[in-house]
């Protein structure tokens, strides 16, 4: 293991604006871990302030005020809750951003106790408060980070021994084991545009038009509108690509389906792959009940990282599940419907079919 230094963080440069009084209230009555750091509630009768996730009992609506962080609620008159201690967000956060710090500088993946010990806490509480906190374990986070570099080396030229060493595998074993599971293909057939991938495809009608349903042997790869065979032979120009068999027409059935009633692909098997970040939005985007929506503010704020609300977006933006990973639940902070790959009809048919149901 190499030496390691400690390294300072800094608080993200814009950080994500506070929801509105309504968005506050509602995460106070669901108690919205989520929401944790995003802001405070103050009561005035008792003269405390909380995180959003406190078990205590709810006061009266009329006695709450919500306010940015614990310092602007201590400047207004109020003491921290010694049930939920809403000083020490800030202090899991900054714990969770300096781990973070500390794997991407690595040359090797740190160890659990190593990194612990780095951001001051024991071992096994850290673990439960980065997978809170990122919605992956430090390790994960870290086969995730390597597997892209990964991916970026084997875009450049040069052979693929090299990029696996240059991408921080200490052997190719290693680097075939994580390419299986965060790329869906060996290293050499990523660099060589999916080939000897086998991929297989249809068509099918919905209620909201023609859908594109692509699934390797390991699961779904590509759900979209308005696509077909020709976008997908775009995506992967050497990969196999053959029409559907008998299971993926099944899978098509059920994808179908999904448009009408959400529940209808929760066990769907699925094979996308993205960044340690793109994976806990998208696992976040899993987390949203049919019928309801977040910001992306609060989506970021999710998998704790507040300030980085442009990228979440990007992330929902490089989604490619539609409906099965519902990035169409994703909607900006003042309401507005944002952006959706898929044109924002679909994406307002979505949502208003799934608030009926």
């Amino acid at each position: 293991m190499n030496q390691m230094t400690r390294l300072t963080i800094s608080p993200p440069a814009q950080p994500a604006a506070m929801p509105d009084a309504d968005s506050c209230w509602r995460a106070f009555l669901a108690r919205d871990r989520s929401m944790d750091g995003a802001f405070v509630g103050c009561v005035s009768t008792t003269g405390i302030y909380c995180k959003p996730s406190c078990a205590a009992r709810h006061p009266r609506r009329e006695n709450m005020t919500f306010l940015p962080d614990p310092a602007a609620a201590r400047a207004a008159g109020f003491r921290a809750c010694l049930r939920c201690r809403p000083d020490e967000i800030g202090r899991d956060r900054l714990a969770v951003d300096a781990a973070i710090a500390l794997i991407e500088a690595a040359e090797e993946a740190p160890r659990l106790d190593d990194i612990a010990d780095h951001v001051g806490y024991a071992p096994h509480h850290f673990h439960r408060l980065f997978k809170r906190e990122t919605g992956l374990t430090p390790a994960a986070y870290a086969r995730g980070l390597r597997a892209e570099r990964l991916k970026a080396a084997l875009a450049e030229p040069g052979s693929v021994t090299s990029a696996i060493y240059e991408a921080g595998y200490n052997a190719p074993s290693r680097a075939y084991a994580d390419a299986e599971q965060h790329l869906g293909m060996t290293p050499t057939a990523w660099k060589d545009g999916g080939r000897g991938v086998t991929i297989r495809w249809r068509t099918i009608g919905s209620s909201l038009g023609p859908m594109l349903v692509a699934a390797t042997d390991k699961g779904l790869c590509r759900i979209s509108f308005g696509e077909g065979e020709a976008e997908l032979r775009t995506r992967f120009p050497h990969a196999d690509i053959h029409p559907a068999n008998p299971a993926l027409e099944a899978m098509a059935q059920r994808v179908a389906a999904l448009v009408e009633d959400p529940a209808a692909g929760a066990d769907l098997p699925m094979d996308v792959k993205g960044t340690a970040f793109q994976q806990a939005i998208w696992a976040a985007l899993r987390g949203i009940p049919p019928g309801e929506t977040r910001s992306y503010g609060q989506i970021a704020a999710a998998i704790g990282r507040p300030g980085a609300v442009r990228a979440a977006g990007t992330a929902c933006g490089d989604n490619n599940l539609a409906i099965l990973i519902p990035c169409h639940r994703v909607v900006r902070s003042n309401g507005g419907m944002g952006g959706y790959a898929w044109g924002l009809e679909k994406k307002q048919a979505l949502l208003a079919r799934e608030k009926r149901k």
